[in-house]
């Protein structure tokens, strides 16, 4: 799930990625037993749909946690970087063109990946970008990104040609985070059309100073 809306007074609308329908949004009904945990950002939801050709807005119920994400929603910094990584979702992935199941399991499995990471994983949002610029189907090169990548070019490079664990070793400072990040986002612009506000960067950037 990337985030929700409100809808009336007794609803919400969840905005999600899922393998059957690519970006979709879902109206459940709140309050009573359900627990604001699963509206979190990034949270991986296992539901009931009850379609209506009639409508774009699906009706959601009996939602629960598919996993529990104790890691990250233990974790500000992890929280934070799930806030970004669902900011980017939302302004990339617009319609249900995205309805491909393997698409969703790199979604689900970057989730995971954060989850799992121990104390080292302040360049995950990195890692993250050129990973989904790789899903969207960009396949990303140091030559496609040297005219955003300024002096970070071969710092980028490093990315590439790492593993996750790797990756989380490479050594930046919270400026050269947030720099590299932006020079990816605005390659990630160029490629689909879009205009990509990310609030929670400016967040990222001092808890990873």
């Amino acid at each position: 799930m990337l985030n929700t809306t409100e809808f009336g007074e007794k609803s919400l609308i969840l905005h999600c990625i899922s393998s059957l329908w690519g970006r979709r949004g879902f109206i459940v009904s709140r309050g009573g037993k359900t627990s604001s945990s699963l509206y979190q950002p990034m949270t991986i939801l296992d539901c009931e749909v009850s379609i209506n050709p009639k409508s774009d807005l699906w009706r959601a119920h009996n939602l629960s946690l598919k996993y529990p994400l104790a890691s990250v929603r233990g974790s500000i910094p992890k929280t934070a970087i799930s806030l970004f990584m669902s900011e980017v979702l939302y302004r990339t992935v617009r319609d249900s063109s995205f309805a491909d199941d393997d698409f969703y399991r790199w979604c689900e499995q970057s989730v995971l990946t954060l989850d799992a990471l121990g104390d080292d994983y302040s360049n995950f949002h990195i890692v993250f970008l050129l990973g989904l610029a790789s899903a969207l189907g960009f396949r990303p090169s140091q030559e496609a990104l040297a005219p955003y990548a300024g002096e970070n070019l071969a710092l980028i490079g490093k990315f590439l040609t790492s593993g996750t664990a790797e990756a989380m070793l490479i050594k930046l400072s919270g400026t050269r985070r947030a720099d590299i990040c932006r020079s990816i986002v605005k390659y990630l612009e160029y490629h689909t059309d879009s205009r990509i506000e990310i609030r929670s960067l400016d967040v990222l950037h001092e808890l990873f100073a």
